[in-house]
């Protein structure tokens, strides 16, 4: 069990390319339960997700957004965001969480999915609450977009030995 946590871990890749087939309702369902085990502080849980599958509206977020151009292909974006209103502190670290629990869940599914961040980018921020109407003190942290993979890469690690320090600096 815990070689296939470490195995999905170090097979987690941005994958930006995706045949047509659509993300079933399940694994969509899935998905965003594995983004809300994630950990938030106080276990105030500040997420909200908007799951998109309409292709207008796909496009419409791919051209808001210079770096999510995939999702003129992507049959799914989810779009992480968080409620201020719930945690003006932590909400991007626990929306975060939830986010990366979301990549790993969609590897261990096999799906592909790449994250293209929105937040703290304001012009992102606005063109993006605009497409979907998300309410005044609710920001979105960043699309992640979703598909069967059209792409393989490799599993890897990037452990840096030089970026570890132990007892201090």
């Amino acid at each position: 069990m815990k070689e296939e946590l470490i195995k999905t871990i170090f097979s987690r890749r941005s994958i930006r390319k995706y045949t047509s087939e659509p993300v079933e309702e399940d694994d969509i369902r899935t998905l965003l339960e594995a983004a809300m085990a994630a950990p938030s502080a106080s276990n105030r849980m500040p997420w909200h997700f908007v799951a998109v599958t309409e292709r207008e509206t796909l496009d419409r977020l791919a051209d808001a957004h210079r770096y999510a151009k995939m999702l003129h292909e992507a049959p799914l974006c989810i779009v992480v965001c968080g409620d201020e209103n719930v945690s003006k502190r932590f909400w991007v670290q626990d929306c975060s969480a939830a986010t990366e629990n979301l990549l790993l869940a969609a590897t261990a599914l096999g799906l592909g999915a790449v994250w293209c961040g929105v937040h703290p980018s304001e012009d992102r921020v606005s063109a993006i609450k605009e497409i979907l109407g998300i309410p005044e003190g609710v920001t979105p942290l960043n699309l992640v977009s979703i598909g069967h993979p059209d792409e393989e890469k490799e599993p890897r690690t990037q452990y840096d030995e030089d970026r570890v320090h132990r007892e201090r600096w």
